[in-house]
């Protein structure tokens, strides 16, 4: 027989290990502040639904996949997200943020889920959604090592992933996309994106101000607007007596600095992501290709000017925030890294110049 334990407290402590606050290895946020016991506590909140979403990245894909969480959370539903990119994620909404790491990846192995939306084609992420536990998956997961879709609600996602002809032909936004995937209808569910709180910039600069992000990532060069191009762009502004600045990543950070020196356009530099937030909402109106500036600027309301040639415009949900600019040829969402014809050149100055205006009469400027 063996020995009870003796403590100088009882080991028949209650503990609801089920409740949204309970930790297990410390003690719980209401503990530490308030002194509170699981018997008495009046923050017990039970957790009746475990989610596990994975979407790693690239950062513009987790914004605009966060609509979902406004379906998705609910009384008593507990949501992990699995990221690269944790700090693009609403804090208030989720529960555990977790990178993928070594650590997380054995948690994840030993974890139980009710239901795991996978959201990714990478590797990483079907290979998760083949191993790790749940009642119900989503998405995409992994046989014969490759991506093959869960059901045949994630198939046609799946198929215009692999055929650039059908992905011309489909007709869906990609929250629609996903939310079809999820089972569940989308009603214009807007993106979550939050800043953090660090200070705002003070910017002493004309208005409207318009902001010129002018990269689009060295996968895809068909997606850069030349320079001359940006020149004439904010010659034009500066003529109207708007307000320009230039937003970029490292990747932009010589062209522009070239392109202040040349236009005497407002150039701060290069932040840090959650920095690089608050810089986007001192804009009124966003100039961008197909970039992760385009999702923070939806996210945080901004009136858009989207350049596009090589993507099926059927896939971005705008929110009624603005326009989508496009060349006038017939090959529209080629899905070229590099395309011969150099279409987003065709875009010319004039074009985007009557977009912004356009946009820019839709303002209420204080």
């Amino acid at each position: 027989m063996s020995k009870s334990v003796r403590t100088s407290f009882p080991v028949d402590e209650i503990v609801h290990e089920d409740c949204r606050h309970f930790r297990g290895d410390r003690p719980c946020a209401p503990h530490k502040r308030e002194g509170v016991h699981c018997q008495d506590c009046p923050h017990y909140d039970p957790i009746t639904r475990r989610i596990l979403i994975i979407k790693l990245g690239a950062v513009g894909d987790v914004i605009r996949t966060t609509p979902l969480l406004h379906v998705l959370r609910g009384p008593g539903v507990h949501i992990t997200w699995l990221t690269d990119t944790p700090e693009v994620l609403p804090t208030g909404w989720i529960d555990r943020i977790l990178k993928l790491t070594p650590s997380t990846l054995a948690y994840l192995l030993a974890a139980r889920f009710d239901a795991l939306y996978n959201l990714d084609k990478d590797t990483e992420a079907i290979s998760l959604c083949r191993l790790v536990q749940a009642k119900e998956k989503f998405g995409f997961t992994m046989d014969d090592s490759v991506c093959i879709p869960q059901d045949d609600r994630a198939r046609a996602k799946w198929l215009t992933g692999i055929f650039d002809d059908l992905n011309r032909l489909n007709t869906l936004s990609y929250p629609e996309e996903i939310f079809a995937i999820s089972r569940l209808k989308f009603k214009g569910e807007k993106y979550i994106v939050e800043l953090d709180e660090t200070a705002p910039f003070s910017l002493d600069l004309p208005r409207p101000l318009i902001g010129l992000n002018t990269g689009a990532g060295a996968r895809w060069p068909s997606r850069l607007w030349k320079f001359d191009h940006w020149v004439k762009l904010i010659e034009m502004l500066q003529e109207r007596g708007l307000g320009v600045m230039l937003l970029g990543g490292p990747e932009e950070d010589e062209k522009n600095q070239a392109l202040s020196s040349s236009t005497a356009a407002v150039y701060l530099g290069t932040f840090p992501l959650k920095r690089f937030f608050h810089l986007v909402n001192e804009v009124d109106v966003l100039v961008t290709g197909v970039t992760m500036a385009l999702h923070i600027g939806i996210g945080l309301s901004k009136r858009i000017v989207l350049m596009n040639a090589i993507f099926n415009r059927r896939e971005f949900e705008l929110y009624g925030l603005g326009r989508i600019v496009e060349p006038e040829v017939d090959c529209l969402g080629c899905f070229k890294p590099v395309c011969e014809k150099d279409c987003i050149n065709q875009l010319s100055p004039q074009m985007v110049y009557n977009a912004v205006l356009a946009e820019a009469g839709k303002l209420e400027i204080a």
